[in-house]
């Protein structure tokens, strides 16, 4: 199977999720079905079947998890040498050239992007134009909005 990169704090963020559904929720799931069975007849009682359905949705997760990070190519941008060039995980400052709006955008894996935090996918339109340029690069990307041109201002890896 084809390895997905992570950043390494977005490997412990899922480390920590999962061990918060096996040791936390999956006890407090298995009390709750205890607790619905002891009431009686399991066909019509709403408390059994939701702690039920609840369990399939945390034993999916978990198993979500393990694959992602099975799969994972776990890399520390902060023991990479910085070249300035645009590499998974560096944080990258950029100038808008339309606007002379400047925004900064960490690139990370699919299940760490959050674009409120400044984290956006290493697979988005974006990030795909940055990938490979250097630092004073100006870059001409394709969005779903239309064609945008932008100048690194400066790359970091943190």
């Amino acid at each position: 199977m084809q390895k997905v990169p992570m950043t390494k704090p977005g490997a412990a963020a899922l480390e920590a999720e999962l061990d918060d559904l096996k040791r936390v929720q999956r006890p407090k799931i298995t009390a709750a079905i205890a607790e619905a069975r002891a009431h009686g007849d399991l066909k019509e009682n709403a408390e059994y079947h939701a702690a039920r359905e609840q369990q399939g949705f945390n034993e999916a997760r978990i198993k979500d998890i393990e694959g992602k990070l099975s799969n994972a190519q776990i890399i520390d941008i902060t023991e990479i040498e910085n070249t300035g060039k645009v590499i998974f995980g560096a944080t990258v400052e950029l100038y808008n050239l339309e606007t002379e709006a400047t925004v900064t955008y960490q690139l990370v894996g699919e299940d760490e992007a959050d674009v409120e935090k400044g984290k956006i996918s290493v697979s988005s339109p974006i990030a795909r134009g940055l990938i490979g340029k250097l630092e004073g690069d100006a870059v001409k990307v394709v969005t779903p909005g239309g064609e945008v041109e932008y100048e690194i201002s400066k790359v970091e890896y943190r």
